[in-house]
């Protein structure tokens, strides 16, 4: 044996291409085994002229030969549409009886079936005309220009207890109580999800709308209403509020659901009368009163207070204020470009979706951020010089780099707090926080020791180099959102329109607020950290009020 395995060696080493022949030969037989096992081995359907084998039970019906695109033709059982609540229990049992034989037919079969099983949980009604001036749907509304899918929208809207969702462009979630436009035609409605992509969504101001059954009783309860405070009642009621309804057993929750079918998006309370409306200049919501002028018993709930005939109790319903809500890029573009300038995690997000609806037009970026374009940033992907933008979110400092820019917004933000939502964004993303073991680690002496110093120099060189700029404190922004966007808007160049500013004032939390749930259960700061800092601040503070500036605000300096 041995000497024929070294004849065998010798062989080959004479004759190397031999062994190569062999070998192709081998792989060549065995890709004709597998390729003759794929045709002879082909999934059948039931239905088909082949029949089910014995003992399968039964099948899913033969669908014929369906050509995939954005729309299915009537064989396949209509358009797909997404069912309102996922179930995953019967999946692998469904892959098994069909095969796996391409994904996307599977998802169109699975699709087929899960409506029709979920066709009492939520009902597709329709496609309808739908436009930023009259919106179809005049809930709240949801952006994802990547992830978003129709269960997706359906379950944001079912879990605010609204009885619709609509979904338009692809990407855009829109829920209400009721529908308010005329119809479409279908095929207009054939945009597929950004999220799915065997699925459509929609269309250009074409609202794919759906029904959601199972919400129809959870729709009642409005247990997320804001309240917004007790308020003197208005001289011009009628016009400030216009919608009214006597209401002898009168409840928090009967006035909210009143106004909520009004699609209004407050509700006021005047002891047995319910009135809704907007915030308006008649009706700002800005003199607050005691609240124990407006604790006048319900009539119809002995442990609520309903107001009075001249105190009224407000609250915020869930109705989304569309005045506010229309965007686009600038007409005509700007010759003049407006910084809005901060340190990281000072709030420059919060701001850019403050100023884009209190002004009606897109914000552009310094950089690409892929996930804030996803959420409705448009103007993050166009170049910062486009001119398109109303203005610019950077947070570069040097003087090259601000001498770039005409004026700017400086938004300064208390050091403590940004240097934690900055290491929050860094290692946990826009909304998320960083883990326990960041904190704990080194990663977060190391962040303090390097950008502590960069909260004051960017503002110390903003300050020397900028031109024309305007500083807002976040605390500030936060605590008179009115005056300090005014404010904004001024240097924009934008005529300030109030009802407009009223309505961002309900709207100005947007989709960037991180929780405040989740907080550390200790100070991360060490008090060689707090030293560092604090030298920082009062050199900032120094130079505010050097150019007749109003200093740091107090909170800045720890207690």
């Amino acid at each position: 044996m041995a000497k024929f395995l070294v004849k065998f060696q010798r062989y080959f080493r004479r004759r190397p291409v031999r062994f190569f022949t062999l070998l192709a030969l081998y792989l060549a037989a065995g890709s004709l085994v597998f390729l003759h096992a794929g045709f002879t081995g082909e999934p059948r359907v039931a239905g088909s002229p082949r029949g089910p084998a014995a003992g399968e039970g039964q099948e899913l019906p033969y669908l014929g030969v369906m050509q995939l695109s954005r729309g299915f033709p009537a064989a396949a059982g209509g358009r797909r549409r997404g069912p309102w609540f996922k179930s995953t229990a019967k999946e692998p049992a469904e892959r098994s009886k069909v095969g796996d034989y391409g994904a996307a037919r599977s998802r169109v079969l699975k699709g087929r079936s899960g409506r029709e099983k979920d066709e009492d949980r939520a009902k597709y009604i329709g496609c309808y005309v739908d436009s930023t001036r009259r919106r179809t749907l005049r809930g709240v509304s949801f952006l994802d220009y990547k992830k978003m899918t129709v269960f997706r929208c359906q379950d944001n809207c079912a879990e605010r207890g609204y009885l619709y969702a609509g979904l338009e462009f692809g990407a855009e979630c829109y829920c209400g109580h009721k529908v308010q436009a005329p119809n479409a035609s279908e095929p207009e409605c054939d945009m597929p999800c950004k999220g799915e992509r065997s699925s459509t969504c929609g269309g250009a101001n074409r609202l794919s709308v759906y029904r959601l059954e199972l919400a129809q009783e959870s729709a009642r309860r409005y247990g997320s209403a804001v309240f917004r405070g007790c308020f003197r009642r208005p001289d011009n009621v009628s016009i400030a509020l216009p919608a009214s309804q006597p209401m002898p057993n009168m409840s928090v929750d009967k006035c909210v659901d009143f106004c909520t079918e009004k699609e209004y998006p407050l509700s006021a309370l005047a002891g047995t009368a319910c009135l809704c409306g907007f915030p308006t200049t008649l009706f700002t919501l800005h003199e607050r009163e005691d609240e124990q002028l407006c604790a006048q018993r319900c009539p119809g709930e002995e442990f609520e207070s309903c107001g009075t005939a001249e105190f009224l109790l407000v609250y915020q319903t869930q109705v989304q204020d569309n005045r506010c809500m229309d965007r686009r890029f600038l007409p005509t573009r700007s010759k003049q470009l407006v910084a809005l300038a901060s340190f990281p995690g000072a709030g420059n997000t919060w701001a850019r979706h403050l100023i884009e609806l209190a002004t009606g037009f897109y914000t552009g970026s310094y950089y690409f951020d892929g996930s804030l374009y996803n959420k409705g940033f448009k103007g993050e992907r166009d170049h910062w010089r486009s001119g398109r933008t109303i203005c610019i979110k950077t947070h570069e400092s040097g003087q090259k780099e601000i001498e770039s820019f005409d004026s700017a917004i400086l938004l300064i933000r208390n050091p403590y707090k940004a240097l934690m939502a900055e290491f929050n964004r860094k290692y946990g993303g826009h909304i998320g926080f960083a883990a326990h073991a960041h904190w704990k680690g080194k990663e977060w002496p190391e962040f303090v020791a390097n950008y502590a110093p960069w909260w004051a120099t960017h503002t110390l060189d903003w300050l020397r180099y900028g031109r024309k700029v305007l500083v807002v404190h976040f605390e500030d922004l936060k605590r008179d959102l009115f005056a300090q966007l005014k404010r904004m808007v001024g240097l924009l160049g934008i005529a300030a329109c109030e009802d407009r500013l009223l309505c961002v004032e309900g709207q100005k939390d947007g989709n960037f607020k991180r929780s405040g749930l989740r907080k550390l259960e200790y100070d991360p700061y060490t008090p060689e950290m707090r030293k560092m800092i604090s030298g920082y601040i009062k050199t900032v503070d120094a130079a505010l009020k050097l150019r007749n500036l109003s200093g740091v605000p107090e909170d800045y300096y720890p207690r």
